[in-house]
């Protein structure tokens, strides 16, 4: 019966760290072999995890029978810190410098942690991304403004948005509506040159990057369910911005 506790204590811990990484944004096959190896170093020699974007499955051989936990993720964001954490507090579990019960105190005090920056900081990071993307795709410096402002305005309301209705499709869609008047309306009071380059450089925030770059990685991985999920999530988020700007040019 202790034995059989304890791996339950492992894998509660071993499946906390698989959430964070996951709704972090970390890749699948990062997610499962961070699993593995705590576990490994936690004492639990045989272990099998299905890991999807919706999803974490864990099983354990040690014990009879054998022992399956399911965590479900609803919500994912991208916090890249909060992933260096779970992998810091990994390797030391790996190297005998922390056990069980000090791990998951860890684990607790990273996912109750607000590591992301203050809104304000991410506006002027996405408005100035924004500027800096459309001199990148060759837009003149009169754009950088206009790129700016309403690459701010997308991104805020994006964030309102998702607040308001949590539905990423009308979310992103909304946004590039914003992005797509605010870029139309700098052009036609002469505060900008070109309106194709203003719009490209203010949706890049918006623009899924990490998403497709893990769907790719996991596809180069074998995980294909995960991969093809992921893909699907890119193409509904380039689908709701390219349908937001279209339906802006359409309508002016």
């Amino acid at each position: 019966m202790e034995n059989r506790d304890k791996t339950h204590e492992i894998m509660d811990a071993c499946l906390l760290a698989g959430k964070i990484m996951l709704q972090s944004g970390a890749e699948t096959y990062r997610v499962e072999d961070t699993m593995r190896r705590m576990a490994f170093a936690l004492g639990i020699q045989q272990t099998h995890s299905y890991v999807t974007p919706t999803g974490i499955m864990f099983s354990s051989e040690d014990v009879r029978p054998e022992m399956t936990r399911l965590i479900r993720i609803s919500d994912r964001t991208t916090d890249l810190k909060k992933v260096a954490l779970v992998n810091d507090v990994s390797r030391r579990i790996s190297g005998g410098q922390i056990g069980l019960s000090e791990a998951v105190r860890q684990l607790k005090e990273i996912e109750s942690a607000s590591l992301m920056p203050p809104f304000l900081v991410q506006l002027l990071a996405a408005a100035l991304a924004s500027g800096c993307f459309a001199i990148m795709f060759l837009g003149s410096w009169e754009d950088f403004v206009p790129a700016a402002i309403a690459g701010g305005a997308g991104y805020s309301s994006m964030m309102l948005f998702h607040r308001m209705i949590p539905v990423k499709f009308f979310a992103e869609f909304s946004a590039s509506v914003i992005v797509g008047l605010c870029s139309y309306f700098f052009v036609s009071i002469g505060l900008g040159n070109e309106l194709d380059k203003i719009i490209i450089g203010a949706v890049m925030p918006l623009v899924p990057g990490l998403l497709i770059t893990n769907a790719v990685r996991d596809l180069m991985a074998g995980h294909l369910v995960s991969g093809l999920s992921k893909g699907a999530e890119a193409f509904l988020t380039a689908f709701a911005i390219g349908s937001g700007i279209a339906a802006v040019l359409s309508f002016l």
